[in-house]
């Protein structure tokens, strides 16, 4: 549901097209929620037979104007106070750190170290962002970039975390947790990851 609220959210501070959201989807909630165009027009037609926007003007073109509503402002305050976030409840690349041991400490340290890159190509990006932006006063500006420095925060964190982790996955415990569980599976064919060519067994 979280994109009928970022609609009425952006559509909150101030009246809208289609097109005009997008845009301001493409340069704030982005990086956060992203969303497609159709998804974006799909949820003003929902959220206008629901009573919550209304077609506030018309323009050339067919152009639309949308408008957030009495109703669609009580939604939206009721879904920022009253109800819970759900929050990332599953994590594709950490569910992957748990099996780790199957491959070679090398091949272990080198997705991680991957992951560590792609972490700073993150915060690459939000600090391009956060430097070329045109920040102002108005709502999404302001409290767009106090959701920026949690994107910059988390990005550093993962990078740290990640590279940590790549030294860890060599240590002797972790070797040994590898060797256990890829001992399991000798006799099946492991191609070339039988050696990871950093002193394995020494």
């Amino acid at each position: 549901m979280s994109l009928r609220h970022a609609v009425l959210g952006l559509l909150a501070e101030s009246p809208a097209s289609g097109y005009d959201l997008m845009k301001l989807f493409n340069v704030s909630l982005a990086s956060v929620w992203p969303a497609t165009q159709s998804q974006v027009y799909g949820e003003l037609t929902k959220l206008t037979t629901a009573g919550l926007v209304e077609v506030a003007a018309h323009g050339p073109r067919g152009r639309k104007e949308y408008a957030i509503t009495e109703d669609g402002l009580a939604e939206l305050r009721h879904w920022l106070t009253d109800v819970e976030p759900s929050g990332p409840q599953r994590h594709d690349g950490l569910l992957r750190v748990f099996f780790l041991g199957i491959v070679t400490p090398l091949e272990a340290q080198t997705y991680l170290l991957h992951q560590a890159e792609r972490a700073a190509r993150a915060r690459a990006k939000l600090e391009h962002l956060e430097e070329t932006a045109e920040w102002d006063e108005e709502m999404i500006s302001v409290y767009g970039r106090i959701a920026l420095e949690y994107g910059l925060r988390i990005s550093t964190m993962q990078e740290e975390w990640a590279r940590w982790a790549a030294e860890e996955v060599t240590s002797a415990k972790a070797r040994k947790a590898s060797e256990l569980a890829r001992g399991q599976h000798k006799g099946q064919d492991e191609g070339p990851h039988t050696e990871d060519g950093a002193g394995e067994g020494e």
